[in-house]
């Protein structure tokens, strides 16, 4: 009988114990698949008594995740612990060390460890598999390294956090405050009681990272991504822009310009009808524009124990298999640091709060024009309070930083009865 590819899982929390029961429960399907079994040897966790809702009492038990990932009757570690240091980094580097391959989901480690632990896994000749670590169960890591590796990528771009998208649907359907759309988000386990994580756009930064490097041969660089959360999104913005035709989302752009490349995540308009304007809920999407296959969509669920085990367990079914490769589609060492340009110019959404006298509107228009930012449209939908109003503004396609220069003159009037606000008006 062929031998069983040996697994150890070091953590047994939401996806450890998924991806032992994804094991357990579709065994007889994934032995043919992957060529032959795929068993879990050892386990690791902090408590090592609670009950997981799957039987692990064949498997051995290290206290230390670290003892765990050196063990030499293991084949591959599976890394379910989270966090981008401390135990979850040392015993990546452990299992490397000791020849192991690693399946990992962990989106922060790579984002900031991804390009030496892909050199130390090729120097090792293993494995280092991450496709949980983007867009939960969407096969985007094979299909930007592998189903699409013959083309040249232009951009690549998504929905890639499922709690800011949450929360910014919940808002546009139901009319509510960001507040209390978050806090039912909490209550349902979409979002974490420190949420900063999720709407302060830093997940979301972690997976374009890695999807730049992906497309673009750079180094997973999380420090070099521009951050914007979704905490300047108001109502007003959401409900302003549907009535322009636009849906408001946390966007993660990567786009080659030259030898630059742009990555940033932050709120944008989008068109409605778009794939991205119709996306709702917790789901993720990630569009590939390639030069020889045009444009490709991904979309699917981002998170939760049945799809970040599904993109786990097909990683093992891979190295099962034999498949190797370097983690990021080419050798590490090829791996250009990244170099970030200027963002392209754009549209831009603006919302003023203007003291209601004449000639406001002409102050705010010289500063635009001081700056060379020309309007393509303008109105005034509501008042804003007592003596105020507010203006909206779409702009002709600027650079950000003379955008935000123009606002920053804007605001230093007297005119202006309130920070103003502005988004980018992405084409997808």
């Amino acid at each position: 009988m062929t031998q069983p590819l040996r697994v150890g899982l070091a953590g047994l929390g939401t996806v450890g114990a998924g991806v032992a029961r994804l094991l357990r429960d579709n065994a007889d399907l994934i032995a043919p698949r992957a060529g032959r079994p795929i068993a879990v040897g050892a386990v690791s966790a902090r408590n090592r008594g609670r009950d997981r809702g799957v039987d692990l009492s064949a498997a051995a038990w290290e206290d230390d995740p670290v003892a765990l990932a050196g063990r030499g009757d293991l084949d591959v570690v599976v890394e379910a612990m989270g966090g981008s240091d401390g135990p979850a980094l040392a015993t990546v580097q452990a299992a490397l060390s000791a020849g192991r391959h690693v399946v990992t989901a962990n989106k922060a480690l790579l984002a900031w460890h991804g390009a030496a632990l892909a050199a130390a896994a090729e120097a090792a000749g293993v494995a280092l598999r991450f496709e949980a670590a983007v867009a939960g169960g969407v096969p985007i890591v094979k299909g930007l390294s592998e189903g699409l590796a013959a083309n040249r990528i232009a951009r690549v771009y998504g929905v890639l956090n499922g709690t800011c998208n949450y929360i910014l649907t919940e808002m546009a359907r139901s009319g509510r405050d960001y507040a209390p759309v978050l806090a039912e988000a909490q209550a349902k386990g979409y979002a974490e009681a420190d949420p900063s994580f999720d709407v302060g756009g830093i997940d979301a930064a972690h997976k374009l990272a890695l999807l730049a490097s992906l497309a673009f041969g750079v180094k997973p660089d999380f420090g070099s991504v521009s951050v914007e959360g979704i905490d300047a999104v108001s109502l007003a913005d959401i409900a302003h822009a549907d009535a322009l035709g636009y849906r408001v989302k946390l966007l993660g752009v990567a786009r080659r310009d030259g030898d630059a490349v742009e990555r940033a995540v932050r709120p944008c308009l989008v068109r409605a009808g778009s794939a991205i304007g119709q996306l709702d809920g917790v789901t993720n999407a990630v569009v590939v524009e390639g030069d020889f296959v045009g444009r490709c969509v991904f979309e699917g669920p981002g998170a939760g124990a049945g799809p970040t085990a599904s993109a786990i367990v097909a990683d093992l079914i891979d190295i099962a298999r034999g498949a190797a490769g370097p983690a990021f589609g080419v050798p590490a060492a090829s791996l250009a640091p990244p170099v970030s340009g200027a963002l392209r110019p754009a549209e831009h959404y603006v919302r003023l709060s203007l003291d209601d006298r004449p000639g406001a509107l002409a102050e705010i228009a010289a500063d635009l024009g001081t700056e060379g930012v020309s309007i393509r449209a303008m109105n005034q939908p509501d008042h804003a309070g007592e003596g105020g109003a507010t203006v909206l503004i779409v702009t002709h396609a600027c650079q950000r930083e003379a955008l935000d220069r123009a606002l920053a003159r804007v605001a230093a009037r007297p005119v202006s009865l309130a920070e103003p606000v502005a988004f980018r008006i992405e084409d997808v």
